[in-house]
């Protein structure tokens, strides 16, 4: 494990191919904190840019819904970002951990998330990495709190140039059709209303709208095909039929809710979020 100067490190809560995350307590005062560090033991000029701009963009915020960082301290060839711990998981962690999960429950994490995105908004900021794993929550207080702005923008809109899929920005599987550089269009905020209506279908449905191993048939589907909306079947609530009432519940996302019908308007604005043009996206976080 690692040792990092001036705190004491008490378990990693991520593994990533890129970064490395901990639970640590400051020895000077005993403040509990979460330390952020890069894989690589030797980064490149771009992987440490992208890592000091998440502090510089984020310690400028005063926003209650984002993870506010502390410093951003040398460590050996790079830095370790230093932050707030409010007791948070990933929303991909907390949707593996729990085996039922409320209609409710689910409708208060996005309304918190599009709160946020308003805010930032504001501010002129686009995160451009909305995803479950960039969502935290409090397991206790349902508090959700946003993180990595290493790829965030303080622009109000920006170009995107045509690259290999493997070296675009973001994460391709929420990634909004401008951001793949292939539709002759800017970025703008809107872009952050795709992503989370990717997150709020996975969240709905347990599973991602388009899936593949293959990056540029992703971006196809990104850019060209429409994702299925959300029906009843697809997501296998159990209605209350007496054939059926006994069945286990297939469905751990939904939790153990018996008759609960799934309202048609919650398949409606997953899908205006998803529209492939950022026009017949809403055009705020408020809408």
């Amino acid at each position: 494990m690692v040792s990092i100067k001036g705190y004491q490190i008490k378990e990693q809560l991520y593994n990533g191919s890129r970064t490395l995350v901990y639970r640590a307590v400051q020895e000077n005062d005993q403040k509990p904190v979460v330390i952020k560090i890069l894989q690589n033991a030797y980064p490149s000029f771009n992987e440490l840019l992208q890592f000091r701009n998440q502090y510089t963009i984020a310690k400028n915020l005063n926003i209650p819904g984002i993870i506010r960082p502390y410093s951003l301290e040398s460590l050996q060839n790079s830095y370790a970002l230093v932050m707030e711990d409010f007791g948070g998981i990933s929303l991909h962690e907390y949707m593996q951990m729990n085996d039922s999960l409320s209609l409710q429950k689910l409708l208060s994490i996005v309304i918190q998330v599009s709160d946020i995105l308003h805010n930032l908004h504001q501010n002129r900021v686009i995160h451009k990495d909305i995803k479950p794993a960039n969502i935290l929550i409090n397991p206790e207080t349902q508090q959700v709190k946003l993180i990595d702005f290493s790829i965030a923008s303080l622009l109000p809109k920006e170009s995107q140039e045509i690259k290999n899929p493997n070296t675009l920005e973001g994460t391709l599987a929420y990634l909004s059709p401008e951001q793949t550089g292939r539709m002759n269009r800017g970025i703008d905020y809107r872009a952050d209303f795709y992503a989370l209506g990717i997150t709020f279908y996975e969240l709905l449905t347990g599973e991602l709208p388009f899936k593949s191993n293959d990056a540029m048939e992703l971006l196809h589907c990104h850019i060209a095909k429409n994702p299925r909306e959300i029906k009843k079947s697809q997501l296998k609530v159990v209605l209350g039929n007496s054939l059926e009432i006994n069945k286990p519940h297939p469905n751990p996302l939904l939790g153990k809710e018996r008759g609960q019908e799934f309202p048609q308007v919650l398949s409606d604005i997953v899908m205006k979020m998803m529209a492939k043009n950022a026009e017949d996206r809403y055009q705020s976080a408020l809408g």
